[in-house]
């Protein structure tokens, strides 16, 4: 085996090691040790990772791409309910992965918020995009522009996961991921259509 090969490997045994201890434990009661019981030395670990924050941003680097990759190759188009059914079924199916996205989605180590936003650049980009496709099917009112829409997404999107990291962290890792995608999915329609029947004010 070439050496270049043989080092890639031992890099998937330690972040295949990694994922299923962070995803499982989460940052603050992950353990090292753990990650080198399946035969991997503390000294390979530390030659091809920095530390415990260098492994961990690339468990979560892994979590983000994995997500927008597996967004972008579904049928989407404009349409709320498949993108949101087709998150669901990710997180569903990679359940490693969904603890992570959301440990650093919506409390993660604070040393460690400003790589982590970095990170979340693509899929921050991919949501966005999929927002301006549902934008393009509606009538926005007079005086409302594309701009404006999208600034106040944003802006939501903060308030609402900020909102969430608090009470989310009460639940069991599997009840915050079902709650927070039935109340993003509403949050979302609501942002959309509205939460008033304007017929009853006329």
């Amino acid at each position: 085996m070439k050496k270049e090969d043989k080092t890639k490997l031992t890099r998937e045994r330690i972040m295949a090691a990694a994922m299923r201890e962070f995803g499982r434990k989460g940052y603050a009661a992950a353990s090292l040790n753990t990650m080198c019981s399946s035969g991997i030395s503390k000294g390979l670990l530390y030659h091809n990772f920095a530390g415990r924050d260098a492994i961990y941003l690339a468990c979560v680097e892994r979590c983000f791409t994995s997500l927008t990759e597996y967004l972008r190759k579904q049928d989407l188009g404009a349409s709320l309910q498949r993108y949101m059914d087709a998150r669901l079924h990710f997180f569903r199916e990679n359940e490693d992965m969904a603890s992570l996205f959301f440990e650093a989605l919506l409390q993660p180590p604070v040393q460690l918020q400003a790589q982590i936003r970095e990170l979340q650049k693509d899929f921050d980009d991919l949501n966005a995009a999929l927002y301006r496709r549902m934008l393009s099917a509606l009538s926005l009112r007079p005086g409302i522009t594309e701009a404006d829409a999208m600034e106040y997404f944003s802006l939501m999107q903060t308030m609402f996961n900020g909102c969430f990291s608090s009470a989310g962290g009460r639940m069991p890792m599997d009840e915050v991921v079902a709650v927070h995608e039935e109340k993003l999915s509403k949050f979302l329609e609501y942002m959309l259509y509205g939460i008033a029947d304007r017929r009853c004010a006329e």
